[in-house]
């Protein structure tokens, strides 16, 4: 069974079943770990204005590993995968492949060494029940990572589906 997909705007491009089973696993962990990005900076701003009462503020920072974060590192495994099975349709040569790969690149990095530490910080101070003003500047920096992250994401996003 081959199923079309419109590749970019000026061709469409045969695929198979597998494929398109990839490309929406592509798909759904970049949703997933966007998500998490974005939902991660408003939980911030929400423990910023609300403090370490509030129970949704609770219940987002109970201690643990942020797993909704962490599908982002399936996004390359899966678009990786894609460039396998474009049967030569893509290839990691073109720039918009390139340029997707570094764009996430910078996300995981500073995710991973900059906004999920941080977040592990306000979970121990929620979990201590600490006053705000001891966590105002955490909370400021993972909103802002978040925002920025957010961007460089929603960038990515533009030059995967556009290929350019």
């Amino acid at each position: 069974m081959t199923v079309v997909l419109l590749g970019s705007a000026t061709a469409a491009h045969s695929r198979n079943v597998a494929y398109d089973v990839v490309l929406l696993a592509h798909v759904l962990a970049a949703l997933i770990g966007f998500g998490a990005v974005g939902v991660a900076g408003a939980n911030a701003l929400a423990l910023r204005r609300s403090g370490p009462r509030s129970e949704s503020v609770r219940r987002y920072y109970r201690p643990g590993v942020n797993w909704g974060g962490r599908i982002l590192f399936l996004v390359p495994v899966f678009g990786v995968a894609l460039v396998q099975m474009s049967r030569g349709d893509w290839s990691f040569s073109e720039g918009w492949v390139t340029v997707g790969i570094a764009l996430w690149a910078v996300v995981a990095v500073v995710a991973e060494m900059v906004l999920w530490p941080t977040e592990r910080r306000l979970q121990e101070a929620v979990a201590e029940d600490r006053p705000v003003a001891a966590i105002r500047t955490q909370c400021a920096l993972v909103a802002a990572l978040s925002a920025s992250l957010v961007v460089v994401l929603v960038v990515a996003t533009v030059v995967m589906v556009a290929k350019p």
